[in-house]
Formats: structure tokens, sequence, C-alpha cells
């Protein structure tokens, strides 16, 4: 099994997050602001070189308005 970290699942999330973010018009240091984070943070998750955990997947979900039920649904259906 390979690591999540390189997952077609978690490029998955990276890619809709940052597709979310983008559809928002938010950059990536106003969304690691309202986190109280910094901008690389952000840029981290949405390259895939750091792994986004559950509270902090909702903590963005929920600045950007990502539904988070949704995109886990579209993780179950990949077979990666």
């Amino acid at each position: 099994m390979p690591k999540s970290v390189h997952s077609e699942r978690h490029r998955m999330i990276a890619a809709a997050l940052a597709s979310q973010r983008r559809a928002k018009g938010l950059s990536q240091a106003e969304v690691a602001r309202a986190l109280g984070r910094h901008q690389p943070f952000v840029a981290n998750i949405e390259s895939g070189e750091r792994r986004v955990d559950l509270v902090e997947l909702m903590d963005i979900a929920k600045i950007i308005d990502l539904d988070v039920v949704a995109l886990v649904r579209d993780l179950q259906g990949s077979t990666d």
C-alpha cells in the first residue's frame, strides 16, 4: 500500500481545497490568516507536501465553504 501522501485520494483532497479556495476568490494568505497560520501552511497542503488531518480539513472547509461530506463520497469512489 502506498503512503497516503502520494495517493490519488490525497491528491484529490489537495486539488479540491485549492479549487474551492480559488472559486471563493480567496488567496492562500487569506485562508491562512483565518486559520491563524502562515501562508506556507496552506500552500504545502494544496501542493501535497503536507497532509491535512480531519480537524484541519474541517476548519479549512468551513472557511472556503467546501462540502466535506461530498468530498468524502468522492474519495470513497476512488480505487487508490
